[in-house]
């Protein structure tokens, strides 16, 4: 997959399929998209092309009141696109002035001029240009205008529940990750540095790195104790991850995020973790004692391992 960082960057090509949107989180209704987009380019022997944002569009619309978290960092997004066989992406910046443009504008000048589209695949829900007023029916109204061809998806339906990142974000931020990858189709990820801690989990039996995540817009799952595949350095590994206080040692008003390797030991400090989480196993409590909550761990690494052999 080519990487552009704007489209002035794109080189033309010959019968570009094209879709666009911001694309948080690739899930499997972005999915029966992008699979739509392969298809029709094999059918005209065209290449795919997808056209994202960054920033996201309501930070830059909203600076101080976007209440944004997303589903994927911009590398992940990448990473996402990639296996799902995209030809070309094209990360066009957002600005205040390119916000401006009309919906005729952001046609004309991103999609006919700019990459020459020859068919445009959007989801049901697909608004473009100034104040989001571009809808289906005036991409029709445009597609003749420039003569290129327009698809529309309609809602893909799981579980009877229409998948949206909305959604998605909603079920990481109760904790639901089960849900959450249903729906993504893959396990939510999550990347952080290994920082130094005050060592408490090791005086318990269950050593843990204390991790810092990297993108301070993603979001965090739930407060409670997750199974977790980890990856460093090429390999995976079975783990064991807290989100939260820690109620019964420190009971700290910041939130800890700590995850213990399962039958390894290695020197982590300063090194990047990718997360996989796999199910939620709890919700975090305090003990009484460091014996109760010890008992409690190993409850947990004994049901994080079953979690983790499904």
């Amino acid at each position: 997959m080519k990487v552009y960082h704007s489209v002035r960057e794109f080189k033309g090509i010959d019968r570009p399929i094209v879709t666009t949107g911001t694309f948080d989180g690739i899930h499997v209704g972005h999915n029966h998209i992008l699979k739509r987009l392969k298809s029709i380019a094999e059918e005209v022997n065209g290449e795919t092309v997808l056209l994202t944002f960054s920033p996201h569009p309501r930070i830059v619309l909203f600076p101080d009141d976007h209440g944004l978290k997303l589903l994927n960092t911009q590398e992940e997004q990448i990473q996402q696109l990639s296996k799902c066989g995209i030809d070309h992406l094209i990360i066009q910046p957002f600005t205040l002035d390119f916000s401006k443009r009309s919906a005729l504008e952001y046609v004309r000048e991103l999609l006919v001029e700019g990459i020459g589209v020859n068919t445009i695949v959007v989801g049901y829900d697909h608004r473009f240009g100034k104040g989001r007023e571009g809808d289906y029916n005036m991409l029709i109204q445009f597609a003749e205008m420039f003569n290129f061809k327009v698809e529309e998806i309609p809602a893909q339906m799981i579980q009877d529940t229409n998948v949206s990142s909305t959604k998605i974000r909603t079920a990481i931020a109760s904790g639901d990750v089960k849900t959450a990858n249903i729906y993504l189709g893959y396990n939510y990820p999550l990347t952080g540095i290994v920082i130094e801690g005050d060592s408490l989990g090791r005086t318990l039996g269950f050593p843990t790195a204390n991790l810092s995540i990297k993108d301070e817009l993603k979001i965090i799952p739930g407060i409670g104790v997750y199974a977790v595949k980890v990856h460093y350095k090429g390999e995976a590994f079975k783990g064991m991850l807290n989100i939260g206080h820690r109620p019964t040692v420190t009971n700290s008003s910041e939130l800890r995020i700590e995850v213990h390797l399962i039958d390894a030991n290695i020197h982590l400090y300063g090194e990047e973790l990718e997360l996989e989480f796999i199910a939620k196993i709890r919700d975090e409590k305090k003990f009484e004692t460091k014996e109760d909550l010890v008992k409690q761990l190993k409850e947990d690494q004994i049901a994080v391992l079953d979690k983790l052999k499904e």
